[in-house]
């Protein structure tokens, strides 16, 4: 595609980091602008020569932009996401991909009929720690990973009443509602690799909202995956246990190393390499192998993504989205690997149910 590609943003709460790294990028502008508040998408469309709107749809219709990202809150993602790849529209869709497995055939039925990108802004995958992991992991460093971890704690009740599609959504469903800032990076680092199955557990019930209900979701859920090509992942998900936030914490176990990330501020991400680290029972900082590993996107970052949300992934995913709409590389969160880190979330609520059980996690590269 050439010229500059021409995006509209719906839900704007959100899209200020992507509209910062749009309005950056050479070949890229902000064209459109759409809010359920239209007060908010004409103040946001000002100084970008912009239209704005309080309709998807119209959007889509009237402005006609090249690509959109989808960042409204999550049980919007779906239906926008389909509206606008019918449309030819190519789509950022903010995370998790969808609500419901019928909603994720149809994410992906829509892109398979479309000439249009899709891709899923999990930005996680793109933090300076997560990347240079992944690299270490590519290039062999821990040799035969068979396990990893993600938390996601973040306390929110008070964010719950503010924002109150999460108490519906994320915790007003029991099971891993809200996993891919864990699983994503986890995925990530091991390339290929799929869930072929989860089981899914919680601590119970400790809390209540301030109209005295009990939250659906239990104060830590934990899920397990089992892995395509063997191997274990557990993702622990607490959005309301009374604590700090935890937001990044992950670790990763393979024959010839370990990684484990900060857990509080000031600690190092700590890795341990056999026949690297000099003591087998004490820890190297992860930040010793930048110099060899690290990309060079992240050791020399522009202004931009350095001020950019989310330890600079909201700018990074969007570099990598207008590559991948210009078809100047793959995209590398296609709609099959969104639906890998979307669906075992969904499959966790079903198992959460049944005490446990392990069960399925449909792999959408196999739906008709």
């Amino acid at each position: 595609m050439n010229g500059r590609l021409r995006f509209g943003f719906v839900g704007l709460h959100r899209s200020a980091s992507f509209v910062r790294a749009v309005a950056s990028h050479p070949n890229a502008k902000a064209d459109a602008f759409c809010d359920i508040v239209l007060k908010r998408a004409q103040e946001a469309a000002t100084g970008h020569d912009a239209k704005a709107f309080d309709d998807f749809e119209q959007m889509l219709d009237e402005a006609k932009p090249d690509a959109v990202v989808v960042a409204t809150p999550m049980q919007f993602h779906a239906a926008q996401a389909v509206a606008a790849l019918e449309r030819g529209v190519a789509v950022l869709s903010e995370v998790p991909a969808a609500v419901s497995i019928d909603e994720c055939r149809r994410i992906v039925a829509a892109a398979e009929a479309s000439k249009a990108v899709y891709m899923m802004a999990e930005n996680y995958c793109y933090m300076r720690a997560n990347v240079l992991v992944g690299e270490m992991v590519k290039a062999g460093v821990f040799g035969d990973v068979y396990f990893a971890e993600g938390e996601y704690i973040h306390e929110l009740k008070e964010l719950n009443e503010i924002t109150i599609w999460r108490r519906k959504w994320q915790t007003g469903i029991n099971g891993c509602t809200y996993g891919t800032h864990s699983l994503g990076p986890i995925l990530q680092w091991l390339g290929t690799q799929r869930v072929t199955g989860v089981s899914c557990v919680g601590s119970g019930h400790h809390y209540r909202d301030p109209r005295g209900n009990e939250y659906e979701l239990e104060d830590t859920v934990v899920m397990l995956c089992r892995l395509s090509r063997g191997g274990l992942v557990k993702v622990r998900l607490d959005m309301l246990s009374d604590r700090p936030h935890a937001m990044t914490n992950y670790a990763l176990q393979g024959t010839d190393g370990a990684y484990e990330s900060a857990r509080a501020p000031g600690e190092p991400n700590r890795v341990w390499i056999k026949g690297t680290s000099e003591k087998k029972d004490a820890w190297d900082r992860l930040e010793n192998y930048e110099e060899k590993f690290l990309p060079d996107f992240w050791k020399h970052p522009p202004q931009e993504a350095v001020k950019a949300g989310h330890g600079g992934g909201d700018y990074f995913e969007i570099v990598d989205f207008i590559r991948a709409v210009r078809g100047e590389a793959p995209c590398p969160i296609d709609v099959h690997r969104a639906m890998d880190m979307t669906l075992p979330g969904l499959v966790s609520q079903q198992s959460i149910r049944q005490n446990g059980a392990w069960l399925d996690v449909p792999n959408s590269r196999e739906w008709q």
